[in-house]
């Protein structure tokens, strides 16, 4: 199968074209690591990437450059985007807009363009931001939708190109991911921030009181969504929760964090963050008929397994200062 990868160099783009090479698929990696918050990392995960048997990978700006090569596949997974609920707001605004709402509309119609019987799968990544808040039960996905920042605002509107798609005729998938951790989690994300801070022995950077509730998901089992999401044969525009179903609250995150790594953590309280939602919750029901699956990770196992991989890179690190 040949399947397409946007976002390939980001935190669950370059696993997700790990998992597939690993099977045997031809890969096309597509992104634009120069256009990452986060350039180094991005560049680097790129590289590692690029270097995978069967892969292929193309930089490529999805909102300016010629996407028909793009949509020459069996499958388009398309993660590529502008993340994150803090930084839209204000100036990030224009950038969510450019690289989430643009860069998906190029994408579709390119796929769009190719011949009826050659017009690939696209499995599209949203968010449970689209959501808002949990109404104090699981989130189904024909609940309405409460988007309440920037970002949260362009992934509904990424959903609605993807539904309009299905429409014509496109086969779309719409996967809403709900915060997502584990091995190579981007630096700005709250467990990234944690453990960072605990190896160092500096206090935790918690936003607000801690008492806001998420379905922590392990990245481990988003992409076995993501890659059963590319081969099932689904209706076209569905959507899909892609989340752990029991929410825990950011102070017990901390604890289980603390447990793992034997520590007793101070906490540094910042401000809230405008448009974070008070509580995530998945009902998965959907995506167990269709997919098969369900959230298997538990937290403390999925903590640790993101632990050891900071511990790695720190001790690459150091070998290559020593170097």
């Amino acid at each position: 199968m040949r399947v397409v990868v946007t976002g390939a160099a980001g935190f669950i783009g370059s696993q997700v074209t790990g998992a597939l090479s690993g099977a045997g698929h031809e890969v096309l990696a597509v992104d634009a690591p120069r256009r990452s918050p986060t350039p180094v990392l991005a560049r680097r995960t790129w590289d590692e990437v690029a270097a995978r048997p069967g892969v292929t990978a193309v930089e490529t700006d999805l909102a300016v450059d010629d996407l028909d090569p793009v949509a020459a596949a069996d499958v388009v997974i398309h993660l590529a985007g502008r993340p994150g609920v803090r930084s839209s707001w204000g100036g990030g605004r224009a950038a969510a807009e450019r690289d989430n709402v643009l860069a998906t509309a190029r994408l579709l119609a390119a796929c769009a363009r190719r011949p009826a019987r050659l017009r690939p799968r696209v499995v599209v990544a949203s968010s449970s931001s689209v959501y808002g808040s949990a109404p104090h039960r699981p989130n189904r996905e024909d609940d309405p939708l409460d988007p309440a920042s920037p970002y949260a605002v362009s992934k509904v509107e990424v959903e609605r190109l993807a539904r309009a798609a299905a429409r014509d005729g496109l086969r779309t998938v719409l996967l809403r991911y709900f915060s997502v951790y584990g091995p190579r989690q981007r630096p700005d994300m709250a467990f990234h921030r944690f453990v960072e801070a605990a190896l160092d022995g500096r206090p935790l950077p918690v936003f607000g009181d801690g008492r806001k509730s998420r379905s922590f998901t392990h990245v481990r089992d988003v992409v076995a969504a993501t890659l059963a999401a590319a081969v099932e044969e689904l209706p076209p525009g569905v959507a899909l929760n892609v989340g752990h179903s029991e929410p825990v609250t950011v102070r017990a995150a901390i604890g289980v964090l603390a447990e793992v790594l034997g520590v007793r953590p101070e906490i540094r309280r910042e401000a809230p963050v405008a448009g974070d939602a008070a509580l995530t919750w998945a009902d998965t029901g959907r995506a167990r008929e269709l997919l098969g699956w369900t959230a298997r990770v538990d937290l403390a196992a999925g903590l640790a397994d993101q632990i050891a991989w900071h511990r790695a890179l720190r001790r690459q690190e150091a070998g290559a200062v020593v170097a």
